[in-house]
């Protein structure tokens, strides 16, 4: 028996391959980092900048018939605030962006408990990964600690260095960073990811 392909339309975004996923979540910054390093010109990169994330998320849509609500943030603080630069011709306004989107995630990841009781990390990895409840909040209150820290440093580079420092700390810095925490919160999850409850018996973390 022959069985169907499945529908693109439910598939979920992170069933895509890592490398796919990174490229498509930093497509949009390189292409900053590229016009910015080749011109000069910040408000000239933020206006390439723009459609470029447009497209991504055009792209998202298209293949998947949804988009992430971290896209959709994303894309709609670049439009307001990326659209003051050009308007304006002053970079402060792009330059406080990442500070703004870490801000505001990490809002996100804070409250998140309080709508249905499961944190936010949670509801994003349960179903590839099992841990216990204490170790979901352990790990959702590590990534509000990192969205902070990411904002405050943001502000920290784009006050203390220059121009084309802060673009080279939004690509790389923010990047390897990043990839960093990730990889940390991949060993720790590991450490935990059999710490099961035994049958008949209620997780008193959970």
């Amino acid at each position: 028996m022959v069985r169907a392909p499945p529908d693109r339309v439910n598939a979920p975004l992170r069933q895509d391959p890592c490398p796919m996923k990174l490229l498509l979540d930093f497509l949009p910054i390189a292409i900053f980092f590229a016009v910015y390093h080749l011109s000069g010109d910040i408000v000239l990169a933020t206006l390439v900048l723009i459609p470029a994330t447009l497209a991504q998320v055009g792209f998202l849509w298209w293949r998947y018939r949804r988009v992430e609500k971290m896209h959709l943030i994303t894309l709609a603080l670049l439009v307001v605030m990326g659209g003051a630069t050009v308007l304006f011709h002053d970079a402060t306004f792009i330059q406080w962006k990442p500070t703004v989107v870490n801000a505001l995630f990490a809002v996100a990841f804070l409250v998140s408990p309080l709508f249905g009781g499961k944190t936010l990390v949670q509801r994003m990895m349960e179903r590839a990964v099992t841990l216990p409840g204490a170790i979901w909040r352990r790990l959702n209150s590590a990534w509000v600690v990192f969205f902070l820290a990411m904002a405050a440093l943001n502000v920290y580079v784009f006050k203390t260095f220059d121009e084309a420092t802060w673009v080279n700390f939004k690509l790389f810095g923010m990047l390897g960073l990043t990839l960093a925490f990730v990889l940390a919160q991949g060993v720790y999850m590991s450490r935990h990811m059999n710490t099961q409850p035994a049958p008949g018996t209620v997780d008193k973390n959970s």
